[in-house]
């Protein structure tokens, strides 16, 4: 599936492969391109302010997870079936509310942990997964079997940018 990024506050316009359907077991590249970061940090940078994250409808967990921070989820981009680069489902959040990253979400199609023929990527990268379900917030739908994507925009990451989980992300 092509993307083509037209939205307002995005200074490139860039065609975004966004496969939905597996790749080849090969190397992902290490890190995103100059170009694919800019997208993301311009598309993202108003949710630094976590009371515009909750204005645009993401809602709060109240657990810290290791290593990831507390998300901040969007129930309706959740349940959609298309990743969309400029809207990603997860906002990665510390203690103090200082954004650390975003997280990409997509239901896995059949829901068995064995599968993963509908693995989506993101830029070429091969999305986590498949896995079970994770704690939600209160009033979001239930998280099904799934995949996922971090990407560690605002905070570095020594095990990289596209790692699952950063050591420098405590919980209380």
């Amino acid at each position: 599936m092509i993307l083509e990024v037209t939205r307002p506050g995005a200074a490139l316009a860039l065609t975004l492969t966004c496969a939905l359907a597996g790749t080849p077991a090969s190397a992902a590249p290490p890190a995103l391109t100059s170009a694919q970061r800019t997208v993301l940090i311009e598309a993202t940078r108003q949710y630094r302010d976590v009371k515009a994250a909750l204005d645009a409808g993401y809602l709060a967990t109240d657990l810290c997870v290791p290593g990831m921070g507390y998300h901040y989820v969007h129930p309706a981009l959740s349940a959609g079936i298309i990743i969309d680069p400029v809207l990603p489902e997860v906002l990665l959040y510390d203690r103090s509310q200082k954004l650390l990253g975003i997280e990409y979400f997509k239901a896995d199609a059949d829901g068995d942990l064995g599968t993963d023929t509908d693995r989506p990527t993101l830029f070429g990268h091969r999305f986590d997964g498949p896995m079970h379900g994770h704690e939600v917030p209160a009033g979001a739908p239930m998280m099904p079997v799934h995949y996922d994507l971090h990407v560690w925009l605002y905070t570095k990451n020594p095990a990289g940018e596209l790692a699952t989980t950063n050591p420098k992300v405590t919980c209380p």
